[in-house]
């Protein structure tokens, strides 16, 4: 003889046999989910890859900057170059590494060895110390963009060597380290 018990909406309904063995069996089948936007694609890397040859030309601009600001002070060129990097890396450069830590990142970590891990891991915490030294630097290159220079100099010529230094570890990180994998396992995917 089987007895069941009503099933409540979503959970399953208990049976039981003659030999008062259990046996549980779907209820009913819950509704369809709504339908919802797609999630948003992983940026080709060619995209990301262009991004990095941006940041590198920023960075040279910045490195002008400096000799600029030492021989002629604020004038239109330091005025233009600053402008220009404080549009690049509170733009596209952010979106860069927001899209490395929301598409790129996330995708290494299961399966991934020590050594990518720590890898990974690193260019996360790049990104923290990226951002520190641009909330830093961004007020300095702010007022070089409107005209003054005075104290602003002395603080860039201390300050960007840093920054630089650390962007071009982090780029070289990610291309030669993290990117030529995180590829593979993009390939690997569209394959199955």
């Amino acid at each position: 003889m089987i007895s069941h018990k009503p099933a409540q909406a979503g959970r399953t309904e208990e049976c039981r046999h003659e030999s008062n063995e259990l046996i549980m069996s779907p209820a009913r089948v819950r509704p369809a989910r709504p339908a919802r936007t797609a999630a948003p694609p992983l940026p080709p890397f060619e995209s990301l890859d262009d991004t990095h040859r941006q940041i590198l030309q920023v960075l040279d601009d910045l490195d002008s900057l400096v000799h600029t600001l030492a021989r002629h002070g604020a004038d239109d060129a330091a005025a233009a170059l600053a402008a220009r990097a404080c549009r690049f890396f509170n733009g596209p450069a952010r979106g860069h590494h927001e899209a490395e830590e929301t598409h790129v990142f996330p995708g290494l970590l299961p399966g991934a060895t020590a050594a990518l891990l720590a890898q990974v891991r690193r260019l996360q915490q790049d990104h923290n110390w990226i951002e520190e030294s641009w909330l830093e630097l961004e007020p300095h290159l702010q007022a070089v963009a409107q005209g003054y220079c005075s104290d602003h100099a002395a603080f860039l010529g201390a300050a960007l060597p840093e920054f630089t230094a650390l962007y071009h570890e982090h780029i070289a990180v990610e291309e030669l380290m993290v990117y030529p994998e995180a590829r593979r396992r993009a390939l690997q995917g569209s394959a199955s």
